[in-house]
């Protein structure tokens, strides 16, 4: 599996390809699914979905989903590779460019498998039938007598062979089948199983290309000022000592365009980077903050959210009357559990590369997660149309929700224009973490009973910003959000409730930029609901794990938990000082669940272990897998335990990993994975072992100091 960065112009001599033989493209990403051939004719001109098999036998596919580390490199050629019968070394990939034809080409909502499972198998197990038939054909032998293997087709009694090369001609005269057969799980010999990732030789030796390696003919750099308010206005600007840096070259005036406002800000162009960022250091700019040196202010959000916990939401669904079985429960219990805004810190800060060119067309270099999202973008930016903007796709160096948003992208695009030249803006970490946007906080404010010794009443309240309305405005005033209500809903997380159950909603609006963030707000809500839980167990005199599968009738779901009680020895007698804490939840279509053991240490406890669980239906690589959920593992107990965002006077108190701290290697606790094989649909990976990571722990933290904890993030060494 070869991945090229190449511009189509110069796909030819990149790939190698030499006449073009069979070419297959996708109409639809969905079960229904269209697989249609291409004229070769056009695929001259420019590269059209998906799959090309050449006359030489080269086999290349367009990548539909930008790689920030979560693996769709080997992903998508995999579930080509499996159905076309070649390895994946056989495999050449391009990205695509963000062009309608290519559908959906974001990476996030840990969508790629789930939406490529069956369009990508499907167009490569046409291509297969398309080539075998045609190697029985011209030997004159039934199609039942010939196989496939690495790129040739086989005839049985004979041994005789043909290429796929050989072959892409006469199949490209065929007929597509409609309805080709794919192959039965169980004779699956690259999807579900370990391999290698072929593009590892390349990141860890530093061939591999991502946005910020990027230069281009004529560029300059741009370092960006930004106000500390993040939306505050220039007042003027000194930029005397800035223009005596030896490679500055101007001083523009220049703006942040977010999808909720548009900020002023002042770039520092140079011949080189380090020149525009000490001249950015130069500058003196004075800011007129006063509008937000007391609206923007994490303090005063936090009090508003508590405040509209004391009122009653919107209702997004609601089965009994709850609030009149709630007031005349006997055992009944009320908490508000608080999870703060986060910054996304991917190691590879916001960059890009834009050339706005005479003619008025416009060229781009970016790590985004979706370049179909990015042209969107761009072209209501610039005013221009599709065709006029050209989206070169890197590898992105992390992510996690932040590349999907771009006003970095625009502000090259703005300066590029006023320059008349290719311009590469770079963001410090300072810009990433004091700029954002961010997670948003919010609170759950979480009612519920018990009757007959069972969790029989339950409400989940949900207050804080919308990302719907800040990011899309696309939030009604009477309506519950669906994005997030759906999340905590009853019919996703199958908890069921006898006698009463309600999901309710409350918007508090704030001008902190927020946008989605690894496992969106699963990572928020699991935090109330599973730890809101453990407390309705406790009153109800029940054991954590029974006391769920006691209102769970999920198959699914009771398999994730057995199975999680089974490999963590749950039952099993624990140390003086230990205690074992569990969660779970249901995002992006797969079932993860945490059991988090740890040990009394001083005033705080020490992580010894970390259980977890995921069914993640159909999977390309265990492997895979497995290293998502150490990394939601890593995410979800820094976002316990460490820093969250905070506003004062307007300003963002954290600038680096100095004060937005990451956890550390010697702090990693034991760790094991374990995956649930269900068989269903294929479920999201990158994301879902995070939301039960932070109640698992505060459900543990109980266990073994009898404290609950209730609000994010939290000292784990003193929690006194």
């Amino acid at each position: 599996m070869e991945n090229i960065q190449t511009s189509r112009r110069d796909f030819l001599k990149t790939t190698g390809l030499t006449s073009f033989g069979l070419a297959l493209g996708i109409s639809a990403f969905s079960k229904d699914a269209i697989v249609k051939k291409i004229n070769p004719a056009i695929l001259k001109l420019e590269i059209n979905p998906f799959i090309i098999i050449d006359t030489a036998g080269n086999i290349t596919i367009v990548n539909p989903r930008p790689d920030m580390g979560q693996g769709s490199t080997q992903a998508v050629p995999s579930l080509l590779a499996e159905e076309l019968e070649v390895r994946l070394d056989q495999v050449k990939i391009i990205q695509s460019d963000g062009k309608d034809k290519y559908g959906s080409q974001t990476s996030g909502g840990s969508s790629s498998v789930r939406s490529l499972w069956e369009p990508i198998r499907k167009a490569g197990a046409a291509a297969k039938e398309m080539l075998t038939e045609s190697a029985a054909k011209r030997w004159n032998v039934p199609v039942a007598e010939c196989f496939a293997k690495d790129g040739t087709i086989i005839h049985k009694p004979t041994g005789k062979s043909l290429t796929y090369g050989e072959l892409a001609d006469d199949a490209s005269k065929l007929e597509i089948p409609k309805n080709p057969k794919l192959k039965d799980p169980k004779d699956f010999t690259i999807l579900g199983k370990y391999n290698k990732r072929l593009d590892v030789p390349e990141r860890v030796t530093g061939k591999a290309i991502y946005g910020i390696d990027i230069d281009v003919p004529g560029m300059v750099y741009a370092s960006i000022l930004h106000s500390p308010s993040l939306h505050g206005k220039i007042v003027s600007i000194d930029d005397s000592e800035t223009k005596k840096i030896k490679g500055v070259l101007k001083v523009v005036k220049t703006e942040r365009t977010m999808p909720h406002r548009t900020s002023e800000a002042v770039a520092v162009i140079g011949t080189n980077y380090w020149a525009a960022l000490k001249g950015r250091k130069a500058l003196l700019v004075k800011w007129d903050n006063a509008d937000y040196e007391k609206t923007l202010s994490t303090e005063k959000y936090f009090a508003e959210t508590y405040e509209a916990a004391k009122k009653e939401g919107i209702n997004f669904e609601e089965k009994g009357d709850f609030n009149a079985k709630y007031s005349s429960a006997a055992k009944k219990l009320e908490s508000n559990y608080e999870t703060p805004f986060l910054a996304h810190a991917p190691i590879e800060p916001e960059n890009a590369v834009v050339h706005v060119k005479d003619d008025g067309y416009i060229e781009i270099w970016a790590p985004v997660q979706g370049p179909d999202w990015a042209l969107r973008d761009v072209c209501a930016y610039m005013k221009v149309a599709p065709e006029k903007v050209k989206i070169n796709v890197t590898l992105l160096g992390g992510a996690f929700g932040r590349k999907a948003y771009h006003d970095f992208l625009l502000e090259a695009c703005h300066l590029s224009k006023e320059l008349k030249k290719p311009v590469k803006v770079v963001w410090t970490r300072e810009d990433d973490i004091s700029q954002g946007p961010y997670r948003p906080g919010m609170l759950s404010h979480m009612q519920g009973f018990v009757q007959d010794g069972k969790i029989a009443g339950y409400h989940h309240h949900a207050i804080g910003e919308s990302i719907l309305n800040q990011v899309y405005k696309g939030l009604k005033p009477d309506e519950a959000d669906p994005w997030l209500s759906e999340e905590i809903s009853t019919n996703n997380n199958k908890y069921h409730f006898d006698v009463a159950s309600k999901v309710s909603w409350t918007h508090v609006k704030t001008d902190i930029p927020v946008v989605w963030w690894r496992s969106v707000y699963a990572s928020n809500f699991g935090w109330g609901q599973e730890c809101f839980i453990d407390e309705l167990a406790h009153l109800a005199g029940k054991d954590p794990v029974k006391a769920r599968l006691e209102i769970t009738k999920d198959e699914r779901f009771r398999k994730v938990l057995e199975t999680l009680a089974e490999k963590s020895a749950w039952g099993a007698k624990l140390s003086e000082g230990q205690g074992k804490g569990i969660a779970v939840f249901k995002s992006f279509d797969s079932i993860s669940a945490t059991c988090i053991t740890v040990t009394k240490k001083d005033n705080g406890v020490k992580i010894d272990k970390v259980v977890s669980i995921i069914d993640c239906g159909y999977y390309v690589n265990p492997d895979n897998v497995k290293a998502q959920t150490e990394g939601n593992i890593v995410m979800g107990i820094t976002a316990a335990t460490k820093d969250g965002i905070t506003f004062t006077n307007g300003v963002c108190d954290q600038s680096n990993f100095h004060q937005y701290n990451i956890m550390r290697l010697n702090e990693m606790p034991e760790i094991e994975i374990h995956i649930v094989d269900s068989g269903a649909s294929p479920g999201g990976v990158g994301e879902p072992g995070l939301p039960p990571i932070a109640p698992a722990l505060g459900n543990a933290i109980f266990a073994a100091t009898g404290k609950r904890m209730r609000k994010l993030p939290f000292d784990i060494s003193n929690l006194v």
